[in-house]
């Protein structure tokens, strides 16, 4: 009598790392890096009565639609414009990035070749969480950019809280999920707790802290390097499992010929 046939193999899969929607969703991700660049040109362009200070002005002071005196601050950031545009497309990057990445591929760190099981419901569940938290980061980030800290809707709040605590999440989900897939889950964890230790702390002590710039600041500065170098980790390895599959196939049709 011949035994009976086992379930396994049909319990398992190999993800696709070197197809385009997993190439163009890491790099969504990794666009979000424009976000410093912005910043940056932004606070040069500052036109408060005194120059905008990273560690006491808050990031939204940049995008503020007018001049003026706002919470208690001298706020004028002709800019404004571009930081705010700069918030939306860091949204949009986060969110496709959380739509096109799958499940799977998040599931073995993009490592081609890994199979990957259905039977185990704990890193599938995770890797699901780390797309949900990211898809909602992105929201959080897309309502900061369209609706401005000046406009008198609560709304802006909200969008940045909501980027602030989903994406340290989503990055301590994640930097958990590659432990041991890669040597650069160390630090997206650790981006993820510096964020949501900030975030916390924030929250204690209502802002009232000597350096209200710095302290928001580590609430989204590591949220932004945790999402990019998830980003970059997974471009890396889909640009070179495509590079070696057309090289493969290459000569395939050299010997064939």
């Amino acid at each position: 009598m011949s035994p009976a046939p086992t379930a396994a193999p049909a319990a398992a899969f190999i993800p696709n790392v070197a197809s385009t929607r997993q190439y163009i969703g890491a790099w969504a991700v990794l666009s979000v890096l424009q976000y410093f660049a912005a910043e940056a040109a932004v606070a040069m362009g500052w036109a408060g009565p005194r120059p905008y200070d990273l560690r006491t002005g808050y990031i939204s002071d940049l995008g503020a639609l007018h001049c003026g005196i706002y919470s208690g601050r001298h706020v004028c950031s002709p800019l404004n414009w571009l930081m705010n545009a700069s918030f939306v497309v860091q949204g949009l990057g986060l969110l496709l990035g959380a739509i096109l990445l799958t499940s799977g591929l998040l599931r073995v760190a993009a490592r081609p070749g890994t199979r990957v099981s259905w039977a185990r419901r704990e890193p599938w569940l995770a890797a699901s969480a780390v797309r949900l938290l990211t898809g909602a980061a992105g929201v959080g980030t897309v309502v900061v950019g369209l609706v401005p800290e000046d406009v008198g809707s609560p709304w802006h709040y909200a969008g940045a809280v909501m980027y602030f605590i989903t994406g340290g999440a989503a990055l301590l989900v994640l930097g958990l999920l590659w432990l041991r897939k890669t040597g650069m889950a160390w630090f997206i964890l650790a981006c993820g707790t510096v964020s949501l230790a900030a975030v916390a702390t924030g929250g204690l002590t209502r802002m009232e802290v000597p350096e209200p710039g710095t302290l928001e600041r580590l609430m989204g500065y590591p949220v932004t390097l945790g999402m990019a170098t998830a980003g970059l980790v997974i471009a890396q390895r889909v640009h070179r499992h495509r590079k070696q599959r057309r090289a493969a196939e290459a000569a395939a049709r050299a010997t064939a010929v």
